[in-house]
């Protein structure tokens, strides 16, 4: 009997162990209405929900143990409750507390994308950008999202950066702060260098892979990145932070916060960073500041940004020749007797000196001890916020940024004639020192008017914004300047200025545009998504450029950009979904005005996108997988033509693809040890690809000979574009306030022109990079934070950027090029104060 009632306990035991139990619920106010929408989690798993049209929710395949539900709601105050399990399912009501104040979500909402949204998506958190902001830029913070290659010119993270999302370069992808559009709008670029530490007052970034969600700005034709600033912190707060790191690094900044006083709260942050670089010379000083001021009541926000940065940095644009690379030094002559350099040859010689006698890894074509880009950027954003009812509200913002800046360079034995100078009597060529200015404005309005009942969620949106730039040059100093001199008119009188200026453009753009989004829930588990936006662009350039051509032209264009799309959630575990959007790109300032005025001119890009996905999440495991395949019409690359005055020039291509599957992953090992990872496989196709290549033997004489090789190569591969991606991230919590992890990045080989020539590519690299911090609380800091970073732990040697160039003479295909290699093993080592 005895041993009956053993192994009668002994299953009842197992049948616990193994039973699968469930919570469910409803989420309400004080008020007893139910709340549609509300965020449900498990704290410390991968598992959640969101709460359907009647507020009820549930949380399927638990084991017996306690469990604590993180609930949050926009308006509301965040509230847990522990729910124990033993032998059954449990229901609870969650009753969430008015907040007292509207909330800060409302303001980026109509630019997300959400949770029953069916596009490819990341989130990076608040915790997770501080503990990575150590100094390098916003690109290096991001690395743990799938697809993401990240690229430094300078060789460790700071000054100018670089990253591409799925092989899109960083002017095709759309990024916005606080629904603002930063890309520039006559490059489509965006350069976190311009706005240094920017981090330190982001609360939280959504990256969204592939055409994504309509947003304000230039257009998302491969992936969208929405930033949003730092939101109201309730109570007063001060912070002093503190790294050092190898190559003379340097960053400090101090933030402080009012807290809520009354109805209105006050934050700020100053900032600098300094850095000599990886890469000889190439130096980085940057500042930057961030204050901000907010009114909140129940149902209204106004708040004022103001943020600025500067910076001046080393140019390290150039890169390494791979002959010096590879101690090549019969290929490392050949740039001497080719005259690759330029058409001076005391320059040549010059150059041809520095790259012998320079360390093979941080070679850096710049020597004039000032040859810096120095730049300047303002932000103003105003933003109103108000909500009419719990499901109605309406956002609206004003912005302008000022920015001014130039590039700077010493020219050996420049002709007169080149710069519009007098050559003085005798004189033919002169060295000189040039800079090149850019002064622009940009200014607008963004709005939309979001509605969601938890069945139905609709956005109307949009914004209008204007754009001036002025692009001139400056010979600001010349061995012989003789009588080349301007006159200025300053308040009505009349200087003479020493510099002297030799082009003037201007460019102004005019960019509207109208979306809508509407989900709609058909039932419990399926939602079915529309987002339709009209845009219109109307884009004048007048002047002339550097090589004094008229590069005057006016362009317009209208885009109408559809997305539809399908969101499975059948249970808290499982959801799934398929989308199509289609997405149009202007070309760009650099496209228009190289491209041949007696050729074809470029024409706008189109992108059919197909996405779908699934995810599955429990307690300590989920998996998810996004296939996706962009199909492109008449993208611009650069096959080697060139225009009438011999620059290289984008050129549409008919069809082009990138096609691949993206696999994310997580596992809870231990209580204390957790693996997050993510990897991408691809092809990126063109699929009849003709190159140019120039032709050195028959440049000024195309008689007998073309002065451009067309070689037809069929399916070829995308530039920049990796078939494999792999990130992998282990976190320890090691013991209390101590944390380790491992953040490990694989990127495949890729080639770095469109003719997948195994002689014009990057190597495969694999980095691994140790983060350890160990947090320290106590009665007069609210904590101290000891943070130590060693990048490239294993000292892996890998270039993850290139140019390069080709040409025939002799009839032998030769090439020029850049390579950008990466700083080995360093350091950086910080601690905060927080009060």
């Amino acid at each position: 009997m005895k041993k009956i009632s053993f192994l009668l306990i002994m299953l009842c035991m197992a049948t616990f162990s193994f039973a699968q139990f469930s919570i469910s619920g409803v989420v309400k106010n004080t008020d007893n209405e139910v709340l549609p929408g509300a965020n449900v989690v498990i704290a410390g798993t991968y598992t959640g929900t969101v709460a359907d049209p009647n507020g009820k929710f549930e949380l399927k395949n638990l084991k017996a143990g306690n469990y604590e539900i993180l609930v949050s709601f926009i308006g509301y105050d965040k509230t847990s409750q522990t729910v124990k399990l033993v032998d059954q399912s449990k229901s609870v009501v969650i009753t969430l507390e008015y907040s007292g104040i509207m909330t800060e979500e409302v303001l980026v909402s109509a630019t997300r994308a959400g949770d029953k949204t069916p596009v490819a998506k990341s989130s990076v958190d608040r915790a997770t950008i501080e503990n990575r902001n150590m100094g390098q830029d916003i690109p290096y913070l991001l690395t743990m999202t799938p697809s993401y290659v990240a690229t430094s010119d300078a060789g460790a993270g700071v000054g100018y950066t670089n990253f591409r999302i799925r092989g899109t370069d960083l002017n095709r992808i759309n990024v916005t702060v606080n629904g603002i559009p930063m890309n520039d709008a006559e490059s489509h670029g965006t350069y976190f260098v311009d706005i240094p530490d920017l981090a330190g007052s982001i609360d939280n970034i959504q990256v969204q892979r592939g055409v994504g969600t309509s947003t304000n700005g230039a257009a998302a034709f491969g992936a969208t990145i929405n930033l949003q600033t730092t939101t109201l912190n309730k109570e007063p707060y001060a912070e002093v932070k503190s790294s050092a790191g190898s190559f003379g690094t340097f960053k400090n900044s101090v933030a402080a916060g009012t807290g809520l006083m009354g109805k209105f709260a006050f934050d700020a942050r100053l900032s600098k960073v300094t850095s000599d670089g990886f890469i000889d010379r190439a130096s980085s000083d940057l500042k930057s500041f961030f204050v901000s001021g907010g009114y909140y009541s129940e149902n209204t926000i106004l708040k004022v940004n103001i943020f600025s940065g500067f910076e001046e940095t080393y140019q390290a644009w150039y890169g390494v020749p791979s002959a010096k690379l590879n101690n090549d030094q019969a290929e490392m002559q050949r740039y001497l007797d080719h005259w690759l350099w330029s058409g001076s040859e005391r320059e040549n010689q010059k150059r041809y000196d520095d790259l012998i006698n320079s360390d093979a890894r941080t070679y850096n074509f710049y020597t004039y001890e000032n040859a810096v880009d120095h730049y300047q950027q303002d932000h103003y954003q105003l933003h109103f916020s108000h909500k009419f009812s719990e499901y109605l509200n309406l956002n609206a913002a004003l912005h302008y940024t000022y920015g001014r800046g130039y590039y700077e360079n010493y020219e050996y034995d420049q002709d007169y004639a080149d710069y519009q100078m007098t050559a003085p009597s005798g004189i033919d060529m002169t060295d000189l020192v040039a800079r090149k200015w850019l002064d622009n404005d940009f200014y607008g309005a963004t709005y939309s008017l979001n509605y969601d009942d938890g069945k139905n969620a609709f956005t109307f949106g949009g914004g209008y914004n204007e754009y001036d730039g002025r692009h001139f040059g400056r010979v600001i100093w010349a061995q012989y300047m003789g009588d080349n001199v301007i006159e200025n008119d300053w308040y009505g009188g009349t200087s003479i200025d020493s510099e002297f200026e030799w082009y003037r453009s201007r460019g102004v753009k005019k960019d509207f545009n109208l979306f809508g989004k509407y989900n709609l829930q058909i039932t419990k588990a399926l939602s079915l998504y529309a987002d339709m936006q009209y845009r219109h662009i109307d884009y004048s350039i007048n002047g002339i450029d550097d090589d004094l051509r008229d590069i005057s032209q006016k362009h317009k264009f209208d885009f109408f950009n559809p997305k539809l799309g399908i969101y499975y959630k059948p249970n808290a575990q499982n959801q799934a979904y398929v989308s199509y959007a289609q997405a149009h790109r202007e070309p760009n300032r650099s496209n228009f005005v190289d491209a041949d005025p007696a050729g074809k001119q470029p024409v706008y890009e189109t992108l059919n996108d197909f996405e779908a996905g699934y995810t599955f999440l429990n307690r300590n495991f989920s998996i998810g997988a996004n296939l996706y395949y962009m199909l492109y019409k008449d993208q611009l690359i650069q096959t080697g033509e060139i225009n009438d005055v011999g620059s290289a020039i984008m050129v549409n291509v008919d069809d082009s693809y990138r096609t691949g599957i993206e696999l994310m992953g997580g596992v809870k090992i231990t209580r204390s040890l957790k693996w997050d990872v993510n990897a991408t496989f691809s092809q990126n196709k063109i699929k009849n690809f003709t190159e140019h290549v120039d032709n050195w033997d028959y440049w000024y004489d195309t008689e007998n000979e073309p002065y451009q090789y067309v070689n037809d190569l069929g399916k070829s591969d995308l530039a920049f574009s990796p078939g494999v991606i792999v990130n992998s991230l282990l976190s320890l919590q090691a013991a209390k306030g101590l944390s380790i992890s491992l953040l490990s990045n694989y990127v495949s080989d890729q080639y770095i022109d469109n003719s997948s020539d195994e002689n014009r590519k990057l190597d495969a690299w694999f980095v691994n990079n140790l983060k350890v911090d160990y947090t320290i609380k106590g009665n007069f800091f609210k904590a101290i934070k000891l943070h130590l970073m060693v990048n490239n732990l294993f000292d892996t040697e890998y270039e993850s950027n290139a140019w390069v160039y080709s040409y025939y003479t002799g009839g032998t295909r030769y090439k020029m090029d850049g390579y950008f290699p990466q700083a080995g093993i360093n350091f950086f080592a910080g601690i905060d104060f927080k009060f």
